[in-house]
């Protein structure tokens, strides 16, 4: 099994503020939804309550939720208490691709799993957030294909689409 991560990433590394994001890349969340519908999402559960109610559990995804709250569920979801334990689901559920999808604190524990970081590479900085991706050592990947997506009327900020697989 593949273990992805795909994230959206200012270039300051910001992902979030006050548990929700801190831009509107209508065509980057397009490109989420296509690239892991049909698959195992891995998320912390601040990241599963910052989805609108509309979109809780992400529709045609198998939900993983990682939470230390013992007590806590979610119809339509796999809960589990380590990242650990649910990669192991993921991969006993024959999935070919699992992909982590935040936040912050669950990209910092996946990260030394991860086999390919689809990252759209944000082009403006937030020195306000407070969830970053962690930092992630470029010379342990090799950047395997790029599209650009310049600034327009529903993008305020320029961004790249980018695919890394660990060398």
């Amino acid at each position: 099994m593949t273990i992805s991560m795909i994230v959206a990433r200012a270039q300051n590394g910001a992902i979030g503020k006050d548990n929700d994001m801190i831009w509107s890349l209508p065509d980057d969340m397009k490109y989420f939804k296509d690239t892991t519908r049909n698959h195992h999402v891995l998320m912390g559960r601040k990241n599963f309550d910052s989805l609108p109610d509309s979109f809780r559990p992400l529709k045609n995804r198998v939900n993983i939720v990682i939470t230390r709250n013992k007590d806590w569920s979610f119809d339509g979801t796999q809960v589990f208490h380590d990242v650990a334990s649910g990669i192991d689901y993921a991969r006993t559920n024959n999935e070919e691709e699992l992909f982590v999808i935040g936040g912050g604190e669950i990209y910092k524990q996946c990260l030394p799993h991860a086999d390919r970081l689809y990252i759209t590479e944000v082009y403006a900085e937030f020195p306000d957030a407070d969830a970053y991706f962690p930092d992630v050592d470029l010379s342990e990947w090799k950047e395997v294909s790029r599209k650009k997506h310049p600034k327009d009327e529903k993008h305020k900020y320029a961004f790249d689409f980018v695919v890394y697989e660990r060398s």
